[in-house]
């Protein structure tokens, strides 16, 4: 992957006047030690014991929580199974945010949006309350406000719809046109996309790099320090 020129980075900032982050990935490794698998584990194993069932995921997404919950929609959809599942996930979520590793720079990069003038929101298909516990436990809360927009009861407005990025345009008072995404899967790009709003993917590895290269043309960034870098001193955000 070519990294961006400093300049493309900061040609890009000076453009908007709101940030949306994606929570698990450019904010946090939500699952770094109560681990996405372990919990797709549980899921699965849930479903089974309880309605002895199993759902069908998509090629290569048995490990993804937020699959597992999409595909249980599918096939049982205004189902009790679904709730209990969604709340069942939620709880899950909220105990990995105990031990959530802070992305490289994200906390540093929060802060330094914010002082220059920056809107922020958190735009995921993770659960509010997990965004908050983190959020609480890093100290960033006051960066936010009200401006967390997790998962809905409705399996069907997880990303790629763009419901929770809408949410944040409307909380925030901001237009699409003046708004980024900074996000680190193709479901992120594609809800930007819908909106019309900008996106930075952040690639942290190979196999992130490779996904968001198949859905479109980009910019990318491997490190948050780089956007740490564009964001300028004298820069402020009116």
């Amino acid at each position: 992957m070519t990294e961006p020129r400093a300049t493309d980075l900061r040609d890009l900032l000076a453009a908007v006047k709101c940030v949306l982050l994606d929570f698990d990935g450019p904010v946090c490794q939500l699952f770094a030690r109560h681990t996405a698998p372990a919990v797709a584990a549980e899921l699965r194993d849930w479903i089974q014991q309880r309605f002895h069932d199993e759902v069908p995921v998509p090629e290569g997404s048995v490990d993804d929580p937020h699959a597992i919950l999409s595909a249980a929609d599918d096939r049982h959809r205004g189902s009790e199974l679904v709730g209990h599942l969604e709340e069942l996930l939620t709880a899950e979520e909220l105990r990995a945010s105990v031990t959530a590793h802070p992305t490289k720079d994200a906390n540093r990069l929060i802060r330094r949006l914010s002082a220059v003038g920056f809107r922020l929101a958190i735009t995921t298909n993770n659960s509010a309350s997990a965004v908050r516990s983190y959020l609480d436990r890093e100290g960033l809360t006051d960066f936010f406000g009200e401006h967390v927009h997790g998962r809905m009861p409705d399996p069907r407005l997880l990303k790629p719809n763009p419901d929770c990025l809408r949410r944040a345009l409307e909380t925030t008072g901001s237009t699409a046109e003046e708004s980024l995404m900074i996000g680190d899967s193709p479901a992120d790009y594609e809800a930007a996309k819908e909106l019309g709003v900008r996106f930075l993917g952040y690639a942290r590895n190979q196999a992130k790099r490779r996904r968001l290269e198949a859905v479109g043309e980009m910019l990318k960034v491997s490190s948050l320090g780089q956007l740490l870098d564009a964001v300028e001193p004298g820069l402020r955000v009116e």
